[in-house]
Order: C-alpha cells, then structure tokens, then sequence
C-alpha cells in the first residue's frame, strides 16, 4: 500500500493555477465528444451536404474510414470568405443564435469542422453559383490560406489521417470492417431520412474508383411513395412488403412512416429506425413507445421492425442536449408516446388477420429438398402422363377390399371435407376449410391457393381479443387487501408512484402514501390473483427510470389474460366439424391481430398455387 505525506495543518495546500486553454486544445477535446469515431465524422459532413441543400452526396472512404473520408455533394457551395469562418469554433449559417429551440437544420453547434480539423487533415474545396472555386486546408488545427481550385457547384470535404493529432484516440478504434459496417449504417439513416436525396458510399481502400458499398438513386413521388421505395431500397422488399403505412396526428404531432407486421419481427432492434423532423435519433422514450405498441403481440425475445418520423413544432423538441444531437428532449412527452403507441396499435389492428408475406415464402423453403450432391439437372420422364398411364396408377392406389390387395387399404389420415365448393366459399380471405389434418391444423382452399392454419394458435388469439374487450368494456376489478402491504422506498420514488396513483387505480392497483417514504399497497388486480406487491412496484420503478413511463401492470394482466385464453382455446388433437372450422376461419377474418399469435408467432400460412406448382416442376 502506498503512503502518502502527510499534510502539516499550519501548511496551506498549495492552489492550482487556472489557465486559459489554446484553441488547438479546446478544439481537440470538443472533437472528443463529436467525433467519436469515423462514422461520427461522416455523419457531420454528410448532415452538413444536407443542410446546404444537396440532391446527391458521394462518400468515399479507406481503411474503415480511418484513412480517408472524403464527402462530395452539388448543394449551395461556399466563397473564398465563407470557407475560414467554416473552420472557426462556434460559427454556423444554420441559426443566428437568438433562439436555441427554432431550429429546422441537422447542425447548428459549429463545431463539427474545426473538430475535425483539429484531429485530422482536412481539406475543404468548394465553389457557390456564380463564383469561382476555392478550397483552404487545416492540420492539426494549422489553417492555411485560401487558395483557388477547380470544381463544379458543391463541396468536396477531404479528411485524412483521423486522429492524427490524438493518436491515442487511435487505440480505441476497431477494425476496417467494424468501421465500414458504422459508416454504412449512419448513410442507411440519412437515406431513409431523405428519400429524395442521392446517396453514393465507395471503399476506395485499394485506389481506383473504388468499390461501391450502397447506392440509393432519388426517389421521387409523395413522401409516401418516396419513403417506400427508398425502405424498398435500403430494408428490402420484404420489408416493404410486410410494412403498414402510419399517418396520424394529434395536437400538433404527427407520425408517418412505415411499421412491419409482427410476424415480421426481428431477433434484434437493428430493424428500427426513429426520425424526429427528419433527423435521425436514438432516444430511450421514443424506443420504449415502439415497444410497447408491439407488447400484446410480440415475445420478449423479439423486437418490431419500423420506419418513423415524429414531426412537430420545433419549439416543442429540444435538440440540444447531446453533442451528437442523437437525443432529444420533449416538451410533452407522453404526449409523444401516446401518439406513437395509439398510432401503431391502431394500424396494426386495422391489418385485421393479415400476416407477413414471408411465413408463405420460409414454408415453400421448408418444403424444397436438399440439393443434391452433384449439379445435374433433374430429369423428368413425364411431364403428362399418357392418360393410360394415369388409369393403371389409379386403379393400383384404390382401396380394395382383399387384404392381399396392393392398395392403400387404410384409411386416411386426414379428414376430408367433399362437399362441393362455390365461388363464394373460396373467394373469403381464408377460403373455406376442406380438412383437418392431425386434428390440428386446418387447410382450406382459396381461389389462388391453399391456407394451412394452426388451430389452436388461431383461437387462443380468438379467445384472448375476446377476454381483452371484456376487461375494457367493465373495468378491472380490484381486490381489497385485508391486511395493506407496507412498501418502504426512497422519498423521491414514492413520489413518483403516488404521482401515478390516478393511472395506478384504473388498472386496479391502489395506492397511497404511508408517511416518509413508505407506500401503502390498498387494493391489487383481482385478475393477478396472488400480487408481491413490493416487487410490482420496484418494476413499475425501473421502467419510470428507463423510459419515463411503465406499463409493467398493463403487461402483467395482458398475460394473464393470455395464459387464460391458452386455457380455455381450442386444445391441438380435438377433432373439428367443418361448420366448426369454417366458423374459426370467419372470426380470424374478423378479427384484428388474429395473424399472429399472443407471442407474435403466425396462427396461419398461406401457399399460392403457382407456388405449389414450382415444388413439384410444373414452373
């Protein structure tokens, strides 16, 4: 252990100096906080090309980024006075300083290019309509003069070296590749913010022209059809395939964007991407409303796939708050949340009994055999049988009533339904149910295919929307305790449960204060039957300091109610009538979220007949 000296008490400790710092100084820790890595930088610049109205923006990179970043675009460009003021701490076009919260640009802090002319070589060429071409370079945080160049309307913003200057930020980068996926996923962003703007990404790590990593060409069209073709782009088709359209609004909020099926879920939220007023955030409280809408019909292990952007005022949303402007602060967020959760869920019920495309497609992969070992074409000796051929195989598949007969002489495993079919029958969504097969899943047939459904998956959501508009139509029922349970907390926590009391007591938990710190637990849902009170609250605690919001009894009672409706469903192995399983398939029709089951898995499968027919080489 090491000793220390030790302090005379008739000696004053010496008092430390109080410097002023150089710019170059200021300018490399501010470059700490903006420039975390080379993704950070290129998000700068980019944002930068966007605010200087640009349509098309290419971002060359090499060696993850660490080497070179160069982002050229064709917006408004700077003259030979602008460029020395861009390089100055704190000087901006995007606001003139009088007021913080109006602000309708992706920068605004001025910080972003003498940050990076501080930790790296930087080269900024550009040139304004009517103007000739200028460029100036900094090292270091060394500025040179102005000096002309060469090049059309736009920018070119060249930096080299990052870190250059703090080579010890350079042991906390990763790998090429780790950098690469960072930078290409901070243009993916910007890409679904501006459907309409052009994005080119190149690794020109090896010199050239380099290799191109993602394109986006501009979309034109309404925000809708702009959104959804750039989504198309950038998520894939299934995405878009599988995403509702969400536009609403309230008081001064609005949503729009695209939100996936549940059972286009993802295993992880790498799916989700939040905008507010176009700029792209990561913000804990607009997450957990995300989350929250798919609560009743997605597990805990999966996580919803979406595409939205909040606008509003800008002098409701405080942008200023992180250096990296990657978290807001609401004025009103529960205001927000609402919005977000009420809009999602609405949609979501409004799709009715619809699943994700994808379920077909994963079933049909299912289905197709292995490939074989070597690569020689199949090679089919009939593709139409001779119609005597046809006579002699069905004859020998006929039941006969000899046991020594060849046939099939069991019964089948399946029940089948021959009743004839009308037009009308097929044409319903589901079509109608034509047999049962293991006495748990249904096939019906539709006009272009068939429909396998999960009987008993299908009903336990049946039965759980049922059990769901039956608490909401009466209430929840709470249970007096006889004895209250006493909860002792924090002064500052009890508060803020008590200040959720109202809310608390809807869902059948009451509560009050109990003097100092300590709640008094009156009343609990007579739906939860046995409650650990002291344990509910906790929960209900961590998420207010998550989220700022909890819907932990919410959830709790939506899962009892999805254990009773698992119960009381359709059990796998009961035999069905076909009055009864048609019945079923009128009701999933009918019936919002009946695609998914209550743990977001599909209640159902639908197989297009042209598909069937690729299995077997017809197509």
């Amino acid at each position: 252990m090491q000793s220390h000296p030790k302090i005379s008490p008739d000696s004053a400790p010496q008092r430390p100096t109080i410097r002023q710092l150089d710019e170059s100084a200021i300018n490399r820790i501010a470059a700490g906080e903006v420039v975390e890595r080379p993704a950070s930088a290129v998000k700068e610049l980019v944002e930068n090309a966007l605010d200087a109205g640009a349509r098309r923006i290419t971002v060359d990179y090499a060696e993850g980024g660490k080497r070179l970043i160069r982002v050229t675009d064709d917006g408004c460009g700077m003259s030979g006075d602008d460029l020395p003021l861009a390089l100055s701490r704190h000087a901006t076009s995007k606001i003139d300083g009088s007021d913080l919260l109006n602000i309708h640009s992706f920068g605004f802090r001025g910080e972003a290019l003498p940050s990076l002319g501080a930790v790296g070589r930087l080269t900024i060429s550009s040139r304004a309509a009517g103007e000739g071409g200028v460029m100036i370079a900094v090292s270091g945080g060394r500025m040179e003069p102005v000096r002309p160049a060469a090049l059309p309307q736009g920018t070119v913003v060249e930096l080299r070296d990052l870190f250059f200057a703090t080579p010890a930020r350079l042991k906390f980068m990763r790998s090429d590749r780790a950098e690469a996926q960072a930078i290409g996923e901070v243009i993916r962003r910007l890409a679904l913010a501006e459907p309409e703007v052009g994005f080119v990404l190149r690794d020109v790590s090896g010199g050239g022209d380099g290799r191109v990593m993602f394109r986006a060409d501009p979309e034109q069209g309404d925000f809708f059809g702009a959104l959804h073709a750039r989504v198309a782009g950038v998520l894939g088709r299934d995405f878009a395939e599988n995403a509702l359209p969400i536009d609403a609004e309230r008081e001064g909020l609005r949503l729009q964007g695209f939100a996936a099926l549940p059972t286009y879920s993802r295993g992880s939220s790498a799916a989700q991407y939040l905008f507010v007023n176009g700029r792209p955030v990561a913000d804990r409280m607009l997450f957990g409303a995300l989350r929250a809408a798919y609560m009743d019909v997605l597990s805990r292990d999966r996580h919803p796939a979406a595409v939205l952007n909040l606008q509003c005022d800008p002098q409701s949303v405080d942008v200023n708050v992180h250096p990296a402007k990657s978290e807001v602060r609401f004025r009103e967020p529960a205001l927000a949340r609402g919005l977000i959760v009420s809009a999602l869920r609405h949609a979501l019920a409004e799709a009715g009994h619809r699943a994700s495309s994808t379920v077909g497609a994963e079933t049909l992969g299912a289905f197709r055999p292995e490939p074989a070992a070597d690569t020689a074409p199949r090679v089919y000796q009939m593709d139409r049988p001779h119609r005597a051929a046809i006579s002699r195989l069905a004859q020998f598949q006929a039941p006969e009533a000899s046991s020594h007969s060849f046939g099939f002489a069991e019964a089948p495993s399946a029940r089948t339904e021959p009743a004839p079919l009308t037009e009308a029958d097929i044409a319903r969504p589901l079509g109608a149910a034509r047999a049962q097969l293991h006495e748990n899943y249904i096939v019906a047939q539709t006009r272009d295919g068939m429909i396998l459904v999960d009987q008993h998956a299908a009903h336990e959501r049946l039965v759980y929307e049922r059990l769901k508009a039956q608490r909401d139509g009466s209430g929840i029922t709470a249970q007096a305790l006889l004895i209250p349970e006493i909860v002792e907390l924090s002064p500052q926590e009890a508060a803020q449960l008590l200040e959720l009391a109202p809310d608390l007591a809807a869902l059948g938990l009451g509560i009050e204060a109990f003097g100092g710190g300590a709640i008094a637990v009156r009343e609990t849902p007579a739906l939860l039957g046995q409650v650990d009170a002291e344990a509910l609250l906790r929960d209900i605690l961590d998420d207010l300091a998550d989220i700022g919001r909890s819907d932990r009894l919410q959830a709790r009672m939506d899962a009892v109610l999805s254990r009773m409706a698992c119960h009381g469903s359709v059990r796998s192995g009961r035999q069905m009538r076909a009055e009864e399983m048609n019945a079923l398939l009128r009701e999933m029709e009918a019936t919002p979220l009946s695609g998914q089951c209550n743990h977001g898995r599909p209640t159902y499968v639908e197989l297009k007949l042209a598909d069937i027919e690729r299995l077997f080489g017809r197509r």
